[in-house]
């Protein structure tokens, strides 16, 4: 599972490959990553923005930008981890992502970029 820390904000990823909602014949892959940010630094903190980039083994390169994670901000105090479930499509059958996160110190507004790491996504066949 890949997990970085950047002051004190740990993030971790776990994926899935979706074929029932995949075609392989069309070029279609369906892939789910699980997201868990932990707060293990003494702030409370919120997220703000994610940056996403999207690399797929075709060659094709897409960027994601936006608001909060799936429609939220969400509001860690010390200790306190958050959850999300979301997904990515792919021509191929192989890609990566990696992105980061904008978080802000709620106790002075000071803003801070969090590293979301490095993760592949893989048809599981395609592995041997």
């Amino acid at each position: 599972m890949p997990t970085t820390t950047t002051q004190g904000v740990t993030v971790s990823v776990t994926t899935n490959y979706l074929p029932d909602y995949s075609s392989p014949g069309q070029e279609h892959f369906v892939f789910a990553y699980k997201i868990e940010i932990r707060n293990n630094s003494e702030f409370t903190v919120k997220l703000l923005r994610r940056h996403w980039h999207i690399h797929d083994a075709n060659g094709v390169v897409r960027e994601v930008e936006g608001e909060g994670v799936v429609g939220r901000q969400p509001v860690l105090e010390p200790g306190e981890a958050h959850q999300y479930v979301s997904g990515c499509n792919l021509k191929s059958g192989v890609g990566k992502m990696r992105g980061t996160y904008l978080m802000e110190r709620l106790a002075n507004g000071q803003e801070f970029t969090v590293v979301i790491p490095e993760f592949t996504l893989m048809v599981p066949y395609r592995l041997n």
